[in-house]
């Protein structure tokens, strides 16, 4: 059984990601990290779901019965748990969450001692310890040597004090109305806590989290809320969090969302404005917009785009020797200050950008015209490799032909095909994504 997505281990809970499975996949994972052990603790943190409570459990009970000591949280925002594992020493952090979806669903994310994410190698090794039942059978210990664990409570404050320093000292928010959407998620204290201390005024929507309500309409994807919150109080901005708080949205002044692409490309000039842009180039994924390339070799950067994830986005700008990526998506990476997506830390720059040039949001986020671009989801029943569909390599082809890019690709968790087209010309993608669907519809359908 595959075990790891496109980031970390997710399913729905109580179905695919049961007790049984957290518990195993701590016991291969705490084989692995003991090979490089120092400090024998690992990091527990955890988003807003009920299921939650059964997962942080069982990985507990599968972490001390190799002998681990464990370190729980609570709830935290996904980049808080790659900062706190460093800063803490710790040999791992785990984050238990499912990101952007419904409750239903959870998810265990692994972190290594420098906070960053594992590698596909490292995920493919756990895999091949979760499928040993010996080798697990073995790793139990007993008497004093079994693990301890125990909850902290105060943590948070670090992570606080992180966002802060993230934020230019120089500058005070003081003045600035703003309107956060926490998604009813990890980052429904911290958030509003760093943007009052840094002196706005916030006004917070969706900061009460039942176990089910996470993501439920609200969040980053889920924006009319916060759309209509931010015209009727009249807010210089509007910031949405996805349940773990790895991602962001931004909203103008006007109420209107701000495409990923062109928040790139608006840090990723505001930073080379101010000389703290490294390797004179940003790095994004292939599903960006055609838009951003022109925007940003016209400023004698460079870009590169990396597979889909911010595993893979940052695993490029650690070769490029560059410190800022992202995906059109909202995970921002600033890694000057996060090791993955920090959906605070990417808001805090958007609110630096503001102070400094004296613009709304409306003008300083839109620093450039998009490419026309449709993203389509198929269902479909069997995945079958994309190399096997008849047909598909002449359809790829003339779409080449006629100036049409294109991404076609699986979703990591879920039976779906992800179409993505993009050109100059608006009719024409369209029509070729009619044909597109179609195409696979009866290919993978039929």
């Amino acid at each position: 059984m595959k075990l790891f997505g496109t980031d970390g281990v997710r399913g729905e809970a109580g179905t695919f990601l049961t007790a049984e499975l957290a518990m195993k996949v701590a016991m291969a994972a705490g084989i692995y990290f003991k090979a490089h052990s120092k400090t024998n603790k690992i990091l527990i943190g955890k988003d807003t779901r009920r299921s939650g409570y059964m997962i942080e459990n069982a990985i507990v009970s599968g972490l001390t019965a190799i002998g681990y000591d464990v370190v729980q949280i609570g709830p935290m925002p996904t980049p808080a748990i790659a900062y706190i594992t460093e800063n803490m020493r710790c040999d791992a952090g785990i984050m238990i969450s499912a990101s952007h979806n419904s409750f239903e669903d959870n998810g265990i994310k692994f972190f290594d001692s420098c906070g960053d994410k594992l590698s596909h190698s490292a995920e493919l090794e756990i895999e091949k310890i979760y499928q040993n039942s010996e080798l697990l059978q073995d790793a139990h210990v007993r008497g004093k040597n079994i693990g301890k664990a125990k909850r902290i409570d105060d943590v948070i404050g670090r992570y606080i004090v992180q966002l802060k320093n993230s934020f230019p000292r120089e500058l005070s928010l003081k003045n600035m109305r703003i309107v956060l959407d926490t998604a009813n998620g990890a980052g429904y204290i911290v958030g509003p806590t760093v943007l009052e201390e840094l002196g706005a005024e916030v006004i917070v929507l969706h900061n009460k989290p039942d176990g089910f309500n996470i993501n439920d309409g609200c969040g980053a994807l889920h924006t009319k809320d916060l759309c209509e919150s931010v015209v009727k109080y009249r807010a210089d901005l509007g910031i949405a969090l996805d349940g773990d708080a790895d991602r962001v949205v931004i909203v103008d002044e006007n109420g209107e969302v701000v495409d990923g692409d062109q928040l790139l490309g608006a840090l990723g000039a505001y930073m080379n404005d101010r000389g703290t842009l490294k390797g004179k180039g940003i790095v994004s994924t292939v599903m960006s917009n055609k838009g951003l390339d022109d925007f940003i070799s016209q400023r004698s950067l460079q870009l590169f785009r990396s597979d889909v994830g911010d595993k893979n986005v940052l695993e490029m700008m650690k070769k490029e020797g560059i410190n800022f990526g992202g995906e059109q998506s909202g995970h921002v990476i600033i890694s000057d200050f996060a090791k993955t997506g920090d959906g605070l830390v990417c808001a805090l720059q958007v609110l630096a950008l503001l102070i400094e040039t004296k613009q709304k949001a409306s003008a300083a986020l839109r620093p450039f015209a998009l490419y026309p671009q449709k993203l389509v989801n198929i269902n479909v029943k069997v995945k079958k490799a994309l190399s096997e569909i008849e047909g598909l390599e002449e359809k790829l082809k003339e779409l080449d032909k006629k100036d049409v890019h294109h991404l076609i690709r699986y979703s990591g968790t879920e039976n779906k095909l992800r179409v993505l087209l993009e050109c100059r010309d608006a009719k024409k993608m369209n029509s070729y994504m009619d044909e597109m669907i179609e195409f696979f519809q009866k290919a993978l359908n039929a």
